[in-house]
């Protein structure tokens, strides 16, 4: 088969796509306009995108070029354009064609522009303000659960808290279970808000507890972190609950720089 024509298309050919374990992207995929192919599409050009390979204000190849040169339709290749600009990625203006936009237009806290940028190697910057959102947010969601929760938030707490136990954080199994209880406990505030950033939230613990296991496995059991957080919840106690996940979320940052250092610093 002849090399694409375009060099965006020959690097987006040569990524691999960790959430499908590996593999360059299929040289001759067929032509198809299905969720599942334009949402490939879409996977490969926002991560690269978040790593930067291509920069804000850098012009994406046009639609029938880009789609001629990876053997795609231009339907498929449309919506996958439409999907990042949704996303705040990428703009589209007659005659000037599609531009990356400036960072502060990138909606970091959709699930899959965290994921797109954790499937490279997320900067340190992107990961500080995941942290610091979370120290501003959780703890006080934590106190408004431990005030408003009912039987049926402290059941799916509690379920998803021995699904933790029984899988560990070091599976999907684990991790699933970990963004549950993260989802329950937001529920349980009663406030239309906070539920509103309970899949961004529960998306940001995900990716980043994946990144701490990228070098080594994680340094420390944080399950019976979030025991004490489930705990006063239950408890009724506010005040333990937030200073419980405060704690969480400080040493979940502790543990995620010393990820970096160990991946920086293999010898470590």
């Amino acid at each position: 088969m002849a090399e694409p024509r375009d060099p965006e298309a020959k690097r987006i050919l040569r990524q691999e796509d960790p959430a499908e374990g590996g593999g360059a992207f299929p040289p001759r995929p067929p032509r198809g306009t299905g969720r599942r192919f334009h949402g490939a599409i879409a996977h490969r050009l926002g991560t690269a995108i978040l790593s930067g390979e291509f920069a804000p204000g850098d012009r994406l190849s046009g639609e029938i070029e880009f789609s001629e040169a990876l053997d795609v339709s231009r339907a498929a290749y449309r919506e996958a354009m439409q999907a990042l600009a949704a996303k705040g990625l990428v703009e589209s203006r007659p005659k000037a064609g599609t531009r990356v936009l400036p960072r502060s237009r990138w909606n970091l806290l959709d699930p899959d522009v965290l994921g797109w940028a954790f499937a490279g190697e997320p900067d340190m910057r992107l990961i500080r303000s995941l942290f610091e959102l979370r120290a501003m947010i959780e703890p006080g969601a934590a106190r408004l659960a431990a005030e408003r929760r009912d039987e049926e938030d402290m059941r799916r707490m509690g379920d998803a808290l021995a699904a933790m136990r029984r899988h560990t954080l070091g599976t999907e199994e684990g991790r699933a279970a970990d963004r549950d209880f993260h989802d329950a406990l937001m529920q349980a505030t009663r406030n239309d808000a906070l539920i509103v950033l309970s899949t961004s939230i529960g998306a940001a613990v995900h990716w980043t507890t994946r990144f701490k296991q990228r070098a080594r496995a994680l340094p420390r059991n944080p399950i019976p972190d979030h025991a004490r957080v489930h705990d006063a919840i239950v408890a009724g106690d506010a005040d333990a609950a937030a200073a419980a996940m405060q704690a969480r979320v400080d040493l979940a940052l502790d543990e995620t720089r010393a990820a970096i250092e160990a991946r920086d610093d293999p010898q470590a």
